[in-house]
């Protein structure tokens, strides 16, 4: 056991962004930095060997001598040992385990370093707001670059994983999308298609925006999103303002995307009656806000539990929420995981 520590560098590494920050529990987080993760998208072509040591070198400076370091990872990893099997959004179709921990030890031995995967940091700190106090067991989604979903139960503060370390890897299970009565098909990030990420990821969501403008191309420019981006807007806040208004090509697109997310929730909650918050992150889910549990909704009104939907509505609405800014930052999770890796 470490004595503990007065403050953490704490870092989440996503496939679009790498932030950093000081945190304690006292003084929360300083203020945060960022700078764009080495990716293949931002560095196409890159070997995925010096992808990954740029990303050692980009987290290693920062951390001040003799310190403690958190790290927020968006990748599929084993919780018990740090080793990151894959990340698509930053690595692609590489699946050759990175031992992330040996790395960065050898890289900055005088540090002592913790890495839990990012959706189990932002659950960590979900379950320790106050939106989460009165909630026994509770699953957190993040929709963003990638996807991916943790749970745990607050009365024990576990959060189970499997004999490889993982939990939720919900981003990588097959679904079906169809528009227009004909079946969509697009490849994930990981290479494989049809995984849900591919439809209900940020990236997927503007390919399927594609499908629609590319099968029905006057109906899309004549739509609020179509002249948005014809106009030279970028795709994400055009997209949120043309729901604001109300635009039904949008609000279609959006309905595509989180079917397959819906048809997950419906399946957990139907397994395990015990969830009772089932909350969304990320950079997608929170940018959409009411936008993205509302479509959740409309989904899971037409089709929800059997009896359960039909006998109490209120139930399974009740569970859904899309967190606000402050309930679920990978930061503040980094460091709470940290500081029980310390204590351990």
């Amino acid at each position: 056991m470490n004595a503990t520590p007065s403050s953490i560098t704490v870092f989440d590494i996503g496939g679009t962004y790498l932030r950093w920050a000081d945190w304690s529990p006292g003084h929360g987080l300083s203020r945060i930095q960022r700078t764009p993760s080495p990716s293949r998208a931002r560095l196409p072509g890159t070997a995925v060997d010096e992808l990954q040591s740029l990303l050692v070198d980009a987290v290693a400076q920062p951390v001040p001598p003799d310190g403690v370091a958190g790290i927020s990872m968006g990748a599929a990893l084993d919780h018990r040992t740090g080793t990151v099997y894959a990340s698509a959004p930053l690595w692609g179709a590489h699946e050759r385990p990175f031992d992330l921990l040996a790395a960065l030890r050898s890289a900055r031995p005088d540090v002592r370093w913790h890495i839990v995967n990012d959706v189990t940091a932002a659950l960590l700190h979900l379950a320790d707001t106050p939106v989460a106090q009165a909630r026994s067991k509770i699953l957190l989604a993040t929709i963003s670059t990638g996807i991916a979903c943790r749970s745990i139960d607050r009365r024990t503060g576990a959060i189970p994983v499997d004999g490889c370390g993982l939990q939720g890897e919900i981003g990588h299970l097959p679904v079906s999308v169809a528009l227009d009565g004909g079946p969509v098909e697009l490849r994930c990030d990981c290479g494989e298609p049809g995984h849900l990420a591919a439809y209900s990821s940020g990236p997927g969501i503007r390919r399927l925006g594609e499908v629609m403008r590319d099968g029905r191309p006057d109906r899309w420019h004549a739509s609020g999103i179509g002249t948005r981006l014809s106009s030279g807007a970028e795709f994400e806040p055009a997209f949120v303002a043309a729901l604001d208004e109300g635009d039904p090509v949008a609000t279609r697109l959006l309905d595509a995307a989180t079917g397959p997310v819906a048809d997950v929730v419906r399946t957990a909650l139907c397994l395990d009656p015990q969830l009772d918050l089932v909350a969304f992150t990320g950079g997608v889910a929170v940018a959409l806000g009411h936008h993205y549990r509302a479509s959740l909704l409309r989904h899971l009104d037409r089709s929800g539990l059997y009896l359960t939907s039909e006998r109490d509505p209120g139930w399974l609405r009740d569970r859904i929420v899309v967190c606000g800014p402050g309930q679920a930052d990978g930061l503040v999770g980094a460091g709470l995981a940290t500081l029980s890796g310390e204590a351990a």
